[in-house]
């Protein structure tokens, strides 16, 4: 894979990298960006084929990494890094295979496998993810606001949330039809369960107690095989935390990037 990556950065302090989820972009991060470049230089990552990204010739979990790499590799130090939903899989695979380069690991509405069975009840019906694929095809814009309003399915605030991240969906165009079918395939094939103990680096697992997507049980899973894992479940919050209970989810985050 080859992709010229677009990440947008601010703040001043210690290098800390952001990964959205599937068919998102960086401008979805709302509050929880300004919050961190108080502290932080904060590199904002649209994934190839997303946002202002070039779209991959495939986009795989070791292709996105392949990209991730060399757009870091002057930083002086170490990274932390934060990835949400898919971007949480992206980190994972990130800090096991560069462990010199990812520091620490924050992983917010996450899990090592999306899709239910094979003894993982933690997770959706694979029927769910392949019905967007279906949709992906007539329609990519009305499948991105379903995809939207099920990220937010039972959660506190989800009406206001929905309101707040509706018009900023769509604020960087059309993603890659190609990119975001390969993308929907990693969450659909990709099984991490049996690679995470490799995973050294401290780790905190973020997850929202209402979450549909990503269940609390897969952070809860996360959290004990990490090594180094610290699990915080925030209540009464869906597949996005970080807006729909910004005080909460930031409150997790300063505890563990703090102690570190």
């Amino acid at each position: 894979m080859t992709a010229s990556l677009h990440v947008e950065t601010t703040g001043d302090g210690p290098p800390l990298v952001l990964l959205h989820g599937w068919a998102m972009h960086s401008e979805m991060w709302g509050p929880l960006l300004p919050r961190l470049a108080r502290t932080y230089r904060v590199h904002a990552v649209d994934l190839p084929g997303h946002g202002h990204s070039a779209a991959p010739a495939e986009f795989t979990l070791d292709g996105v990494v392949s990209a991730l790499v060399p757009a870091f590799a002057s930083c002086a130090q170490p990274l932390t890094v934060l990835g949400w939903s898919l971007g949480g899989q992206v980190a994972m695979r990130w800090a096991l295979t560069q462990p010199t380069q990812v520091s620490r690991l924050v992983l917010v509405a996450t899990s090592p496998r999306f899709v239910a069975g094979d003894g993982w009840p933690h997770a959706m019906p694979d029927e769910t993810l392949a019905r967007f694929g279906d949709e992906l095809r007539a329609s990519w814009k009305l499948t991105l606001e379903r995809f939207l309003t099920l990220q937010l399915k039972g959660g506190e605030h989800s009406r206001a949330t929905l309101s707040a991240l509706r018009g900023r969906i769509f604020a960087r165009g059309a993603p890659s039809p190609a990119a975001l079918a390969g993308a929907l395939a990693v969450l659909r094939n990709a099984d991490l369960r049996h690679e995470i103990a490799g995973i050294t680096q401290p780790a905190l697992v973020v997850s929202g107690d209402r979450d549909t997507l990503a269940l609390p049980g897969a952070g809860g899973f996360l959290a004990e095989a990490l090594p180094n894992g610290t699990f915080a479940l925030i209540a009464g919050a869906a597949h996005i935390p970080f807006v729909s209970h910004a005080d909460a989810c930031g409150a997790a985050l300063d505890a563990f990037l703090d102690a570190r």
